[in-house]
């Protein structure tokens, strides 16, 4: 557990030291995989289902607010239904109009759910978003993701019914009809629109309680709740669901849940403290759950590389050339001894004046008279 604490603290402090750089490239990474996917299930106009275009659109919105994904994603969206038809963009327009009037106007700092709703449910992840939304975020952010789950299942059908509304021969009011139907009859898509908005609502409430182990309780619960909804909503409404499916990957959705709570919150509840106050107005009964934190000691390892030991030549070491007389026979010829060395040496033996003690001699000389 150790370990992991010290991952955990190494991971927020690397995110806290560069998070400068990795907003934006969070921005990026998200919106790329956003407008690919809408490309990979509408792709009907060929400007916009080129990867350079994606490339460029991501970067913009990497830089800019992340209501600028939304928009474009929207853009997009309306864009390639222009391809089916006029009549298709029309409705798909009117389709945005009415949720950002409805859903999208009540929960600004949430609506970037309405761009992960989608990519959660593509993943076959659909309860770790309104788990997360639950956890994070507050009862509002079921608004956006009750738009994404619109969103999600809208650019499906359009998908499954691209051959039929490409014919040119087919009324106007035909294609209406068809887009109508294909969203308020879609019974799979209210069901997930109503377990979507069950387990944030839920989660949130169990998160925000007093008691201990909330937000794992939360999680586990939400996992359950979104099940049992689509057990029992496909058995009233005909729905044909693969169970086996769901079951592994709301399993895997809740595993993830409970990482997310040990990253974000990682309460220890063996230290939770009670305290109770008051003043002229009010009681105060506060309960604080310390947060699971170990001291990390940073090791610093200093390298001295220390240079070997160059050999130097003494000083009175003697290096005899050829050239010198000794080897053609001569004898080399004595220098001069310097005896002014010596002659320093015994003149700063000599006492000085200022080194003689005249008040020591003064008495000596008193006392032998």
């Amino acid at each position: 557990m150790t370990a992991l604490l010290e991952f955990k603290q190494k991971i927020k402090g690397f995110y806290a030291k560069y998070e400068m750089y990795l907003q934006p490239l969070m921005k990026f990474v998200l919106a790329l995989i956003y407008f690919i996917w809408i490309n990979s299930n509408m792709g009907y106009m060929t400007a916009l289902d080129n990867m350079f275009v994606v490339l460029i659109l991501a970067l913009i919105c990497s830089i800019l607010p992340s209501a600028m994904t939304i928009f474009a994603g929207f853009a997009m969206m309306v864009g390639h239904s222009y391809a089916l038809g006029i009549d298709v963009a029309g409705f798909m327009l009117v389709l945005i109009l009415f949720m950002m009037i409805v859903f999208l106007r009540f929960s600004t700092e949430q609506n970037i759910v309405v761009v992960l709703t989608p990519l959660a449910c593509a993943f076959d992840l659909p309860v770790l978003l309104p788990v997360g939304c639950g956890l994070l975020s507050s009862a509002l952010s079921a608004l956006p993701a009750a738009g994404g789950v619109i969103i999600y299942y809208f650019v499906r059908f359009l998908g499954s019914q691209s051959q039929i509304l490409q014919n040119p021969e087919g009324e106007i009011m035909d294609r209406i009809t068809l887009l109508s139907d294909g969203l308020m009859k879609n019974g799979e898509m209210w069901l997930t629109l109503v377990a979507f908005v069950a387990v944030i609502l839920v989660v949130n409430l169990i998160r925000t309680r007093m008691f201990d182990y909330a937000w794992r309780i939360a999680i586990v619960a939400g996992g359950v709740i979104y099940v049992v909804i689509m057990l029992i909503g496909s058995i009233f409404m005909g729905i044909s669901i693969s169970v086996v499916p769901m079951i592994i990957f709301s399993v895997a959705s809740v595993l993830i849940g409970l990482v997310l709570e040990f990253f974000v919150y990682g309460g220890d509840y063996t230290r939770t403290e009670r305290l109770e106050y008051e003043d002229d107005e009010y009681y105060y009964y506060v309960k604080a759950v310390p947060k699971a934190l170990v001291a990390t000691s940073e090791r610093s390892i200093k390298k001295i590389n220390a240079e070997p030991p160059r050999e130097e030549k003494s000083q009175n070491e003697r290096v005899v050339k050829y050239n010198e007389p000794l080897f053609h026979g001569q004898e080399p010829q004595k220098k001069a001894v310097n005896n002014r060395p010596r002659q320093e040496e015994q003149m700063l033996r000599k006492p000085s004046v200022d080194n003689v003690d005249f008040e020591k001699k003064l008495e000596e000389s008193l006392k032998d008279l």
